[in-house]
């Protein structure tokens, strides 16, 4: 959310989700155009405005790579299985026999067409 304050109410701030500005505009007054069709007369300029806005989505952004940097590392058992699914995948798409072993042995994958 952002604070903004109506105009001729600077006393008063309020919230406003910045999700559902559709436009900013200055005709002198800076009115807010919301995604519902409600227009909002702000004591704010419109360069403030959207400065708000942007500073809200870098935070809401930030705090995402925040916690997505602090998950654990994928175990390594799901690596090993993510590969044996891809030389599968491979021995597949080689089709069967000697080549079909060797894709699925260099991923990791046991082989299940032995080489006769």
């Amino acid at each position: 959310m952002i604070p903004l304050h109506r105009l001729g109410h600077q006393a008063e701030e309020f919230a406003l989700n910045p999700d559902l500005i559709v436009t900013v505009e200055a005709n002198p007054d800076t009115v807010v155009t919301l995604t519902t069709g409600t227009k909002i007369v702000v004591a704010e300029p419109p360069h403030r405005v959207v400065e708000l806005i942007r500073e809200y989505r870098v935070a809401v952004l930030s705090g995402a790579l925040q916690r997505r940097r602090g998950e654990p590392a994928p175990q390594p058992h799901a690596v090993q299985a993510r590969r044996a699914a891809q030389g599968m995948l491979v021995a597949v798409e080689r089709g069967t026999g000697e080549e079909a072993a060797t894709a699925a042995s260099e991923a990791g994958a046991p082989a299940e067409h032995e080489a006769r």
